[in-house]
């Protein structure tokens, strides 16, 4: 018969999903049960903290615009999830035209712990990979949900938008961070026409580096393709010469 605790070890090296997590009479043993509460609370705090965007610009080393849509805060972004994907009009006017080819919007979503965590070391990576595109001022976004990046990108005419957003926390991820590509961004996009890439977390989901790599290679497909979304996956055919 299998050892108990030295299976418990060897499943929690592979996951972070509560396991074997035992029994005290008909309840959770008083650790775990302290364990599930605080990450609870961590979770729910990675919903309702505010996005700090102080010192972003110095840490990337390149200029950035700030907007929101137009929820006013965050119990009504949480309410109206429309509101979050439509640009504040007052901020619109921050968005002139670009010659640029690519823009990149970091959006607070659903968790502004993910970008606080992730969101400038990915950003510089990313663009290291990136030597030969010309790339909008970057834009930080509050009560942003994904489809805001086609506003966003519309309004600056890029041929291609990256949103970085914080993704739905979960009890043992409340900082992923979640990348959506879009080919011709603009206002009624549909959610099959985006590429995503997920879990940007390290050391428990995808690497900087890792992550940079699929973006950069499916923002070449895109712009090769002309496309993104269902037809564009990575690893796919249409990726094989990008």
């Amino acid at each position: 018969m299998a050892d108990l605790p030295s299976l418990r070890d060897r499943l929690g090296a592979l996951t972070q999903a509560r396991v074997a997590l035992g029994r005290s009479g008909q309840g959770l043993p008083t650790a775990a049960l302290l364990d599930f509460q605080l990450d609870h609370a961590r979770a729910r705090d990675a919903v309702h903290t505010p996005l700090e965007t102080e010192g972003f610009a110095e840490a990337i080393g390149r200029p950035v615009i700030e907007v929101q849509s137009r929820a006013r805060d965050r119990a009504d972004y949480l309410r109206r999830p429309d509101l979050g994907r439509m640009l504040n009009p007052d901020d619109a006017a921050k968005l002139g035209r670009s010659d640029a080819t690519l823009a990149l919007v970091v959006a607070d979503g659903l968790s502004a712990a993910a970008i606080h965590a992730h969101a400038a070391p990915l950003v510089t990576t990313l663009i290291d990979r990136l030597p030969d595109w010309s790339i909008a001022p970057i834009v930080l976004a509050r009560q942003a949900r994904v489809a805001l990046g086609d506003a966003i990108g519309e309004a600056l005419g890029v041929e291609l938008v990256v949103v970085l957003i914080g993704e739905r926390p979960g009890l043992s991820a409340p900082d992923s961070l979640g990348a959506y590509l879009t080919w011709q961004p603009r206002i009624g996009r549909r959610d099959s026409e985006r590429n995503c890439v997920s879990n940007i977390r390290p050391p428990h989901g995808l690497s900087y580096a890792g992550a940079a790599d699929v973006i950069a290679r499916l923002l070449r497909a895109a712009r090769q393709q002309r496309m993104t979304g269902v037809d564009l996956k990575d690893g796919g055919p249409l990726l094989a010469s990008a």
